[in-house]
């Protein structure tokens, strides 16, 4: 196991979490405004303390890693971030090297780690560019650029396609969705058919509670969609139908 979890409660937001998960695959954790689920992420993160409970990576505690060997482990990718200085999209994606710095110059496996990393987001066309320039969603893929520049193993992110339009939406799924077959990623979403369509495994919040967690297709049943959720669904060709 990677993450394992047991009775993880926060002064706000969460409550009694217990869950395991697995080293690799593709996880989304699902629910309405206000159900816990940043707060759960920004625990497996290390950014939220002190928590009741268990919470361990690797079978270490959370917080007894150090901040460099946890994020030479772990990435985490906020839902929006904001830089007031001209740096170019590269010099953005060169901040993901930052656990592995070693003096003022950036070393030849820096400098390879990028290249992939943006060769991977598909953000080498503009790596020149100011940041401060960039589209949001241009934006978005320039700051998973530098999550992967980090080479994690395991990669957190907080509803990665806030400000994507319908197909980079899509997009960035699939391409999470094939990052997961090497790495466990774990995604925040508010929309369940792309949890349903490219997750391997669902974690399903509702008031600080975990309402229900395993295969898609089991943990986003219509009954706890209805009652989580406030909607009728139904699951046609593999996508969910709401009637409000």
């Amino acid at each position: 196991m990677s993450f394992r979890a047991s009775s993880l409660s926060f002064a706000y937001g969460l409550h009694e979490a217990t869950f395991e998960l697995p080293p690799s695959g593709f996880v989304t954790i699902a629910g309405p405004n206000g159900a816990g689920k940043s707060t759960l992420l920004g625990i497996l993160a290390g950014l939220r303390h002190p928590y009741r409970g268990e919470c361990t990576y690797r079978g270490v505690d959370v917080r007894r890693w150090s901040r460099r060997e946890f994020a030479r482990q772990v990435a985490f990718l906020p839902q929006a971030v904001k830089l007031e200085f001209p740096f170019t999209a590269r010099e953005v994606v060169f901040m993901g090297r930052a656990p592995y710095a070693d003096g003022w110059f950036e070393s030849q496996k820096d400098h390879e780690a990028v290249a992939a990393a943006m060769t991977t987001t598909d953000t080498t066309a503009f790596a020149e560019r100011d940041f401060r320039s960039l589209s949001g969603g241009e934006k978005q893929r320039v700051i998973l650029a530098s999550a992967l520049a980090q080479e994690p193993e395991t990669l957190l992110l907080d509803e990665p396609t806030t400000f994507l339009d319908l197909k980079h939406q899509l997009a960035m799924y699939r391409l999470l969705s094939s990052l997961a077959q090497r790495m466990l990623v774990v995604a925040v979403t508010h929309d369940l058919n792309l949890a349903l369509r490219f997750s391997s495994r669902v974690i399903v919040m509702e008031d600080g509670r975990i309402a229900a967690q395993g295969p898609p297709q089991e943990a986003l049943s219509a009954n706890l969609i209805g009652r989580v959720f406030g909607v009728r669904a139904e699951l046609r060709d593999g996508w969910l139908i709401y009637d409000a």
